[in-house]
Formats: C-alpha cells, sequence, structure tokens
C-alpha cells in the first residue's frame, strides 16, 4: 500500500512538473517570440529551415531583451549592413509593415553583431540576469581604461570592453564604444586571459576585437528588417568604410616615462609656448584637410614626438604631415591660406616630389611632405632651393592607423617602428638637436636636379 502510494504521488509530481513547464513555454513564446511582432513571426515561421529560424529567434530575443532593459543597442554588423544599405529608405518607411519572407537575418551565420555607446546604460546585473533566464550564456572581457593613462598615472583600471552572448547555435558580440577625448568613439581590443573558455564563441569570426578601433559619431536610424526593429547607423555605407581603416595605436606612455627619465623634459616657458602653438596648428590644419576631404597623417619629427615621447619635440620649431598623392586636391594651398595659414614655400610639382610649408602663428611652420608610392616603396621628395638639387627620402611599404594626439584623433604609419627608423635610424630613441635635412636621413639619396627651365614652377619662395 505504502509502495502504491508513493507511485501515485510521484507520477501527480511528474504530472505537474509537466503542466508547470508547459505552461512557461507558452509564457516564453508569448512574451519573447510573440510580442509585438507576432504576425511576423507567424508568416515567417512557416518558410524558415532549422539554423535560419535559429538565427532570427536568437536576435529576436536578444532584441527584446535590450529594449525591455532600456539598452540601447544598434547593429554594426559587416555581413549585414551592407545588405541593409542597399534597402534603407524602403525599411525606415516599413516600420509597422510585415514581411513575407526572411531577407536579411535568416542567412547562414555564426555570428551578429551589436554596438553600444557606453555613457547610455549602467552595467545593470538585472540586464544580464534576465539574458540568464531566457536561455543566454554571456562572457564578459575587459581592458585597462586608456582614458585614465597619461604621463603620471598609469591607470590599471579595468572596463568592459567586450560581451558575447550565446544561445543555441547563434552568436551575439556586443561591443562597448567609450567617447574619447579628440571627439571620437573608441573599442578596445578582445583578449582572451588564460582561464577564459576559448570554445565559448567563434572568436575567429568575430570583425571587431582583433584590435582597437577608431570612430566618427554616427547618428543612428530606426529600421524594421524582418519584422525586428532596431538602429542602424544613418550612413551604413560610410561607417562600413570607417571600418576597413579603423585600427587604432594607443600612445606608447610607459616608453614615454622611461625616455624622460633619461632625458628630462623641456618644461621651459618657451618650450610650453612651442607645444601649445604647435597643437594649435596641428588642429587647425586638421579640421581645414577634414573639410577638403584630404587624408594626412603626421610625419616626420612630429611623429617621432608622438612615438617616442606621446607630445611634440619643444625644439624641433614646425609641424609635419603626410599626404599621399593621390589625395592631393589644387584646392588646399587656398585652403589653408584662407585658414590663415600663408604659403611660405613650395617646392616640386604634383607629378614629382612636391612640398609645401606654411606659416603659422610666430613662425611654427606646418610642413606637408607628398607621398608617392612604387613597386616595393615609398617616398617624399626635397628640394635644395639655391642649388635645385632634389632628394628622395624611401620608406618601407606602409598602412595607417588612428591615434589619439594633442587631443585629437588623427593617423599615424601602423608600422611606426619601420617608419621612424627609416627616417632616423636605429638611434632614433636618441635626442638630437641638430639635423641636416640633407645628410642626416638613413633613407635619404640624391634624386637628381631641376632643369633651370623648372625652377620658377618648382621652386617657389613667399
Amino acid at each position: 500500500m505504502m509502495q502504491r502510494i508513493n507511485k501515485n504521488v510521484v507520477l501527480a509530481l511528474l504530472t505537474a512538473a509537466s503542466t508547470l513547464f508547459l505552461l512557461f513555454q507558452l509564457y516564453y513564446y508569448r512574451y519573447y517570440i510573440s510580442a509585438k511582432h507576432g504576425p511576423a513571426f507567424s508568416r515567417l515561421k512557416d518558410t524558415l529551415s532549422a539554423q535560419e529560424g535559429t538565427n532570427w529567434r536568437v536576435v529576436k530575443n536578444f532584441l527584446n531583451l535590450a529594449s525591455h532593459h532600456s539598452v540601447p543597442v544598434f547593429l554594426v554588423d559587416p555581413v549585414l549592413l551592407p545588405l541593409l544599405a542597399k534597402d534603407v529608405e524602403q525599411l525606415r518607411s516599413s516600420m509597422d509593415s510585415t514581411p513575407s519572407e526572411c531577407q536579411y537575418f535568416c542567412k547562414q551565420r555564426d555570428v551578429t553583431t551589436f554596438a553600444l555607446l557606453d555613457k547610455k546604460w549602467e552595467h545593470k546585473g538585472s540586464f544580464f540576469r534576465a539574458a540568464e533566464k531566457i536561455g543566454f550564456q554571456w562572457q564578459k572581457y575587459e581592458g585597462r581604461d586608456p582614458r585614465l593613462e597619461g604621463m603620471d598615472d598609469l591607470s590599471g583600471v579595468q572596463i568592459p570592453l567586450h560581451y558575447i552572448f550565446k544561445m543555441a547555435s547563434h552568436t551575439i558580440h556586443l561591443v562597448v564604444l567609450y567617447e574619447r577625448s579628440g571627439n571620437y568613439l573608441w573599442h578596445g581590443p578582445l583578449r582572451l586571459k588564460r582561464n577564459m573558455d576559448r570554445k565559448f564563441a567563434p572568436f575567429r569570426k568575430l570583425q571587431f576585437g582583433r584590435y582597437a578601433g577608431a570612430y566618427n559619431r554616427a547618428d543612428l536610424i530606426k529600421v524594421t528588417a524582418d519584422g525586428l526593429k532596431l538602429q542602424i547607423p544613418k550612413d551604413p555605407s560610410r561607417f562600413l568604410s570607417e571600418m576597413s581603416h579603423s585600427k587604432f595605436l594607443e600612445c606608447r606612455y610607459r616608453e614615454a616615462r622611461s625616455f624622460f627619465q633619461l632625458y628630462p623634459d623641456d618644461l621651459s616657458l618657451e618650450g610650453i609656448d612651442f607645444r601649445k602653438k604647435a597643437k594649435a596648428l596641428l588642429h587647425l590644419a586638421a579640421s581645414t584637410l577634414e573639410v577638403l576631404g584630404m587624408s594626412f597623417w603626421i610625419s616626420s619629427g612630429t611623429c617621432l614626438g608622438w612615438y617616442r615621447q606621446c607630445n611634440i619635440i619643444p625644439y624641433s620649431k614646425d609641424v609635419d604631415l603626410g599626404i599621399f598623392i593621390k589625395n592631393y586636391k589644387p584646392e588646399i594651398i587656398l585652403a589653408l591660406q584662407k585658414a590663415g595659414l600663408p604659403l611660405k614655400h613650395k617646392f616640386g610639382k604634383v607629378e614629382d616630389s612636391l612640398e609645401l610649408s606654411f606659416l603659422g602663428s610666430d613662425d611654427v611652420k606646418l610642413d606637408i611632405f607628398f607621398f608617392y608610392e612604387e613597386a616595393d616603396y615609398m617616398w617624399n621628395g626635397g628640394t635644395q632651393a639655391k642649388s635645385g638639387k632634389k632628394f628622395k627620402y624611401l620608406f618601407p611599404k606602409f598602412t595607417l592607423c588612428w591615434t589619439e594626439f594633442l587631443e585629437l584623433k588623427v593617423q599615424v604609419p601602423c608600422e611606426t617602428l619601420d617608419y621612424i627608423e627609416a627616417n632616423y635610424g636605429k638611434n632614433w630613441d636618441v635626442p638630437l638637436k641638430v639635423w641636416d635635412w640633407k645628410h642626416s636621413p638613413p633613407n635619404v639619396q640624391p634624386n637628381g636636379i631641376w632643369h633651370l627651365d623648372e625652377w620658377d614652377e618648382v621652386i617657389q619662395l613667399l
């Protein structure tokens, strides 16, 4: 008799548990799947394969979760954005329409990428607890906060840089963006610590996190795609273009501190005043060239100052920029002159060894060197005004990265050390106050002489 009662009790408990589980499934469907877009799901579900349906449902769950907890995520996925960009006007105007087929979020892929501006959410634990309740597994990836670093304080403060959410066979990558003092957005690299599960997500397929990145601020718009309401950059094509060359390099504060221990910084009034004027000149040149749409990087002594000591070299007396000749625009001279920088000299011509120099306040010069690309190297030219002799400075091939310098988002050669060693040799870390531009650089070589009948064009002193 006792045994029979126990069996009945067990059977009743099992029945109750099954009923409760069924009720939970119905609640889950109603709250996370059918809410707001029930008709869309019912029309889509019959046309989706198992994997396609999984992708769509995971993204749907994540967007519902973010919306419910006021976490303003926006899509930055480099696979999906080009597809949405083609139909962006239609997607903006069809906010309440019901799709007949799944065109974007049901394609076979392992990862969907969203971003979030750090200051617009509070990292509330309730968000992550709710994610776990609906079936997400998640991990946080932290790194050092570069905004707190400087010559006087090498901060070790850790901040969240990336989150990975995983449900079923699909991964949501959430990239955290931070505002930097140069008025741009930055994300850090994704680095796995030793004790982390390297099989938790398809890390090799993540499009963000291989390196730190920098972006201009992007306006966002709301669209509806495949029945999902979400935000995307207003100009997806521009955002994707930025992404292709977004790699960011931090200033080397630790190395700079070591440098100043060997060679104390110039804190004289003259040195401080020069740096102030050089900073203003760099900002003025950058804003003028940005309006023209001319990409540039800090070059020569300015680049050396950034790499070696995170600052302008106080005895350099100028600001040096590099521009690829393919990006040259004739209006550059007039634009800089209108900005208050009169032309000091113009050497060479567009086809060969072009160099421009402008005069800032109190004789602080802005030198712009134009770079030419050959099969195996890059070069810029120099001209001696009194003799017409030409010089050529050879550099190994390089690409461009972003950095922050003097509170400005600016480009530098990614292969910075190779670039500097080409220009200044292996002893670039030893200050030299005596420098002959015709003989001191290890990468300089003679490049002929301008014909006398060209001098009026290629040697202009104002």
